[in-house]
């Protein structure tokens, strides 16, 4: 993997240790960047602007990355089809901080939860793992689809997760429990891509069968 000095346009770092080809990459930080000065916690059935100035919205904005990223570094994890996850402080080491071993086949997506304390990784061996944010360290694995997962995406809170899969379903999982909260069948073939709105309110989902699905929380 090669890190970049976007600005500057150079390559900064190079980050080697898988033994195959990197599918996937999650940034610790994804989520508060993807969501800005809008605040899940604020959230309400009904859509609301961010309200005030350019800078207030600019100002709300870094104040909650700041909070979410803490006192350390960005973090990034990458998954592989050498069916390994590595954990990596690119700012500051080429070194890993882990290597994530567990899954039995290659790794479709690797995600933080937007606290930034878990990552959950999908895999073609049919299961989600759930690993510690900052150590690496494996906490539990989520079991119920009958197929590869392919996607997977968190709730605002980083209690729970949903999942796609080559099977035709959705299923959603409580991570402090887990297990299976609630299951979602409704497409007629695999499911590619799923996401959940940053207000906490719907899931998304696509497949082959070429629908589009919306899900109610």
């Amino acid at each position: 993997m090669l890190c970049l000095a976007v600005l500057q346009g150079v390559q900064c770092r190079t980050l080697q240790g898988h033994a195959h080809w990197v599918n996937t990459l999650a940034l610790s930080t994804d989520y508060v960047l993807r969501t800005g000065a809008f605040d899940p916690a604020e959230a309400t059935v009904n859509p609301q602007d961010v309200r005030g100035s350019l800078e207030d919205v600019k100002d709300k904005a870094f104040k909650r990355y700041n909070q979410v990223r803490g006192q350390g570094p960005e973090r990034l994890v990458s998954g592989s089809d050498d069916f390994t996850l590595f954990l990596w402080c690119p700012a500051e080491d080429k070194k890993p901080l882990g290597r994530l071993t567990g899954h039995q086949a290659l790794i479709n997506e690797v995600l933080f939860s937007p606290d930034t304390r878990l990552i959950a990784s999908a895999s073609f061996d049919k299961s989600i793992k759930i690993w510690d944010g900052k150590t690496g360290k494996y906490l539990s694995s989520l079991r119920g689809h009958v197929s590869a997962v392919y996607q997977i995406s968190w709730s605002a809170d980083s209690r729970l997760l949903v999942s796609g899969s080559s099977d035709s379903t959705l299923k959603v999982w409580d991570v402090k429990t887990n297990k299976l909260a609630i299951d979602l069948p409704g497409h007629a073939d695999e499911v590619f891509a799923v996401d959940w709105s940053p207000d906490g309110q719907r899931v998304a989902s696509g497949g082959k069968d070429k629908c589009l699905r919306i899900w109610r929380r």
